[in-house]
């Protein structure tokens, strides 16, 4: 094993995931993809993330103001190929063109339900408990 090895991913992985994330969200904003579903929706998108030999960019999408995200990810999974083409002239320093997937991205959900968790009467009573042990 190697002294190098790393559970993460690399630089250039992270650096070019966020080229890639700039360019899709470049294409988004111009709305130059026509389909109903993207047309009318603000899509975020946290995070590209790259597979090791850059031949594939998962982007985690959030469609903001939308409760239901399964239909706009597979309109975005199901333009994928239109998307990478307009996208290659702010990419054409790379070797290869990035064959693009789209997730839902959870992670404002888990954000939200340790906020919650945070607020709830029971946390709230044990922090309250804490602050009095500790003026004692």
């Amino acid at each position: 094993m190697s002294r190098f090895a790393s559970s993460g991913p690399s630089q250039r992985q992270l650096r070019v995931g966020e080229q890639v994330r700039a360019a899709i969200t470049t294409v988004l904003q111009r709305g130059e993809i026509r389909d109903p579903l993207i047309e009318k929706t603000v899509i975020a998108i946290s995070e590209v993330r790259m597979s090791p030999d850059l031949k594939i960019a998962t982007a985690y999408v959030t469609p903001l103001g939308q409760t239901d995200h399964a239909p706009i990810v597979e309109a975005l999974n199901k333009n994928a190929r239109y998307i990478r083409k307009r996208v290659t002239p702010a990419l054409r320093q790379m070797k290869y063109m990035p064959d693009l997937r789209f997730r839902d991205d959870t992670s404002f959900d888990n954000y939200q339900r340790i906020d919650e968790l945070l607020r709830s009467p029971q946390v709230l009573r044990d922090l309250d408990r804490g602050e009095e042990d500790e003026q004692r």
